[in-house]
């Protein structure tokens, strides 16, 4: 590319803000140019707004420090500068539709972390290498809109990319059941242990809205585009819990499935190792060049050693075996700020530049 896509950051000053500023420094098509937060940030270097703040572990690229942040309400102010956003705003739902769209309507398109617009009929929420045909409902978003540009993308949420994708590679053999339960980090909820001393020693049952969106986003991804908007598919079943653990980053997902027609162990292993999708046929910046990755390990994957596999962006999977209710049980691991936000976003960002929805201005 030989020049680089302007891009904002909305929500600039939060976890996943913060997240998709450290993924994108010395990105080869994308350069930050603007950041915008709440009113009280507003006016400020972004180094002195995130002051204290700063709760990643690599330190805040210099390029940021000196920018000036925007009031991410002020719409007018800050799409013109800007070739597309990424949305990581902390608004409620109503809100953030809002401002989305608002954004959207300047010809702005949005890649937005936020869950308000993943049930929207003509708006993909999309893993790259699962259901990349869902774009195709942009045109459609885009007549509503009444935009020839503007459009709003969004990724899943952070849990299920924690087993989806090992589901989705063995969807031919016909997954009837699953039944999956989730240990989640607390980096999903946008905090450190400095700031939740309470997780220290603790596990919490219960985490609002996970369970809900865990059973059924799966079958939005796995829907089909019809009249312009996306339908999701009816099957499988799938019933989980969502479980608060003492871990900086990282979900895990403990998972049974039943099948149509049950597979081998070795076929399972083979379409995981083997599974490759749209944006390693691209070679996307940020595609991970295995997606996912089988240990023969007892103890493997663990979030301390595994949940940076592939940069973040991979996922891995481990303990295959036949169970005496379900066909098959497994665990599965991905890292949730970034495969399960911020890099799922920035790779959402990607693919919609190399086929052409995402343009300069």
């Amino acid at each position: 590319m030989e020049k680089k896509l302007r891009v904002g950051i909305l929500g600039a000053t939060g976890m996943v803000g913060q997240r998709f500023i450290t993924l994108l420094e010395n990105h080869p098509w994308f350069e930050v140019v603007t950041v915008a937060a709440s009113p009280r940030s507003a006016g400020r270097t972004y180094e002195e707004a995130a002051k204290g703040r700063w709760k990643m572990t690599t330190p805040m690229p210099e390029a940021v420090k000196g920018l000036i942040v925007k009031d991410v309400n002020d719409v007018d102010a800050v799409a013109p500068d800007v070739d597309f956003v990424f949305s990581a705003v902390d608004m409620s739902k109503e809100e953030i539709k809002a401002i989305e769209e608002a954004y959207a309507k300047t010809e702005t398109p949005v890649v937005s972390n936020n869950s308000a617009h993943r049930w929207t009929p003509d708006v993909p929420m999309v893993v790259p290498e699962l259901n990349p045909e869902h774009l195709a409902v942009i045109a459609d978003q885009r007549k509503r809109l009444g935009t020839t540009r503007g459009f709003i993308a969004v990724k899943p949420n952070c849990s299920i990319q924690s087993y989806t994708p090992a589901l989705h590679a063995l969807r031919d053999f016909g997954i009837k059941t699953v039944v999956a339960t989730t240990y989640q980090a607390i980096s999903g909820a946008g905090k450190t242990f400095k700031d939740w001393p309470e997780m220290v020693d603790n596990v919490i049952p219960y985490i609002g809205g996970e369970e809900e969106k865990s059973e059924q986003e799966p079958l939005r991804i796995w829907g089909r585009v019809e009249n312009g908007q996306i339908v999701k598919a009816e099957s499988p079943v799938i019933t989980t819990q969502c479980i608060r653990v003492p871990v900086s980053d990282g979900h895990t997902a403990a998972v049974f499935v039943d099948f149509e027609k049950k597979p081998s162990k070795e076929e399972i292993i083979e379409r995981w190792n083997s599974f490759r999708g749209l944006p390693q046929e691209l070679k996307l910046p940020s595609a991970p060049k295995q997606f996912i990755r089988y240990f023969e390990e007892d103890n493997r994957p663990q979030t301390a050693l595994d949940r940076n596999y592939e940069n973040g962006m991979g996922v891995c999977v481990g303990r295959l075996r036949e169970d005496i209710v379900y066909d098959y049980k497994f665990v599965g691991l991905s890292h949730n700020t970034i495969r399960g936000a911020a890099g799922g976003g920035v790779l959402i960002a990607e693919l919609l530049t190399a086929q052409n929805y995402i343009t300069a201005k």
